[in-house]
């Protein structure tokens, strides 16, 4: 159910059925979330957007999607994380490692005395470090959490297919709280919430976890109340009947979309 990469189902040598978990959570919003409404549902990075889509279409609500991080602190810019190397030139790491400009390579060319010296141009053994200069490559740098859309005095419903490490959720309920949403609600088909992530979602800004039964998580319920759960045993023992009867699959996926 709810493959975290379609791409998957090639892996088997059997035929596959994605199952798909967003009727129950579309069910759950619709009767459980009052004045779902006056909700938007929230991407919390461009790479889930087309899921917060799928549910914005269906409910008529509208989307905003959060874009960039946190920036980090200047210590984890030296861990060998960033490449290239902030350096602007390659003769900053080592004078012998600077590449001759073209113009040098040229400047030999003509300056070539005899028709060994020509031949080694032509034939690639002269100096290796004769070449066109490779352009400079600029650091990567992640831009500011911004969000696109309009969450101000509205309920913000994040959906995605897994929750596990939660720090991505934190930081994206954070700054919708900043931007004015009044509620925050999580919604995702697998909750597997490993570590403290039942003491850290209890201590945040988010009002209420959703995840379906497909992971047990009844320890995480005890120590925090705000995860709520939705059964989805029904589809699946639909399937296994359509399928220990020979009959059509088709059935279950009526009105689900591939980005759901």
């Amino acid at each position: 159910m709810d493959l975290h990469q379609k791409e998957i189902q090639g892996f088997f040598n059997i035929p596959v059925d994605n199952l798909r978990a967003s009727p129950f959570l579309l069910q759950y919003i619709q009767e459980e979330i009052p004045d779902y409404r006056n909700a938007v549902i929230v991407a919390k990075s461009p790479a889930s957007a087309k899921r917060a889509q799928s549910f914005a279409e269906r409910l008529r609500l509208g989307i905003a999607v959060i874009h960039g991080e946190a920036q980090d602190a200047e210590s984890d810019l030296v861990d060998g994380r960033h490449s290239p190397p902030m350096v602007r030139s390659v003769a900053a790491i080592h004078p012998s490692l600077e590449i001759p400009t073209w113009s040098a390579v040229v400047q030999s060319w003509h300056t070539a005395t005899s028709a060994s010296q020509v031949q080694a141009i032509l034939l690639g053994s002269w100096d290796y470090r004769y070449m066109p200069p490779c352009p400079v490559l600029i650091p990567k740098e992640k831009p500011p959490i911004t969000v696109v859309g309009d969450v101000g005095g509205r309920i913000a419903i994040i959906v995605d297919d897994i929750i596990d490490d939660v720090d991505s959720f934190l930081a994206a309920a954070e700054t919708l709280k900043e931007r004015g949403a009044y509620k925050i609600f999580v919604m995702a088909t697998h909750g597997l919430l490993s570590s403290d992530a039942p003491r850290r979602i209890e201590e945040s800004a988010i009002d209420e976890v959703v995840v379906t039964n497909t992971i047990p998580h009844e320890v995480q319920k005890l120590q925090c109340p705000k995860i709520k759960t939705v059964d989805i045993s029904m589809i699946l023992s639909e399937a296994i009947r359509r399928i220990h009867n020979g009959e059509s699959m088709s059935y279950l996926f009526r009105n689900i979309g591939l980005d759901d």
